[in-house]
């Protein structure tokens, strides 16, 4: 009786060995990935906007624009149109929207307000330098000719993967319900990207940046 009740307790604790055995791993395994994933958090940082499937970074950014038209009559205040635009970034293609003013005096005030949709696509890039081609397409607030088209091209530089500069010349053309005119323009802006620093998405830029040099 005795050594039955031996065999049967010495069963017992090898299958409880076995088990706790098998929970050893376990531990271990769960312990090994929990340390992995404190390392992985440590990585570059992954913004929810990045793009997988292609290497083009994506973000946003903001323009100041200082342009004077070169065939206008008057002086500097009739010449000078100042803008700001806000737009975001697709690899080389940008998508913003710009307010301004077609002068800095303007009769009536508002009548010299627009706003406007601006489209931008870099057509060559060689380091930190491109040449960027918009269309754009706006309305004047209370202006007799309301409607207002762009034309443009600029030089650009990046001083640094957050902020560029440009030299830019171009065209408007103002559209009303009984007349038209067109104006030439010469301007200089100034971009400041927002992008986060350790970023997969200024990593891209530094790299496209950087690519040709």
């Amino acid at each position: 009786m005795k050594i039955l009740l031996t065999t049967v307790l010495l069963i017992t604790t090898i299958a409880s060995f076995g088990q706790n055995a098998n929970v050893v791993p376990n531990m271990s395994k769960a312990l090994f990935h929990g340390s992995a994933k404190t390392v992985a958090g440590k990585d570059t940082v992954i913004e929810k906007d990045t793009s997988k499937e292609n290497k083009e970074p994506r973000y946003f950014y903001l323009s100041v624009i200082t342009d004077v038209f070169v065939n206008a009559k008057g002086g500097a205040a009739k010449r000078f149109s100042p803008a700001v635009e806000f737009g975001r970034t697709y690899g080389i293609f940008d998508i913003g929207l710009a307010a301004g003013r077609t002068n800095s005096i303007g009769p009536g005030g508002d009548s010299t307000r627009y706003i406007e949709f601006r489209p931008t696509i870099n057509v060559f890039s060689k380091g930190r330098f491109a040449e960027a081609l918009c269309l754009g397409g706006g309305y004047i607030f209370k202006a007799k000719q309301g409607l207002m088209t762009e034309i443009c091209n600029s030089i650009n530089f990046n001083i640094s993967e957050i902020v560029a500069v440009a030299v830019v010349q171009g065209y408007y053309f103002f559209d009303g319900t009984n007349s038209s005119r067109s104006t030439q323009y010469m301007g200089f802006s100034v971009t400041y990207n927002f992008l986060k620093k350790h970023s997969v998405n200024i990593q891209r830029k530094k790299a496209a940046i950087v690519s040709d040099n």
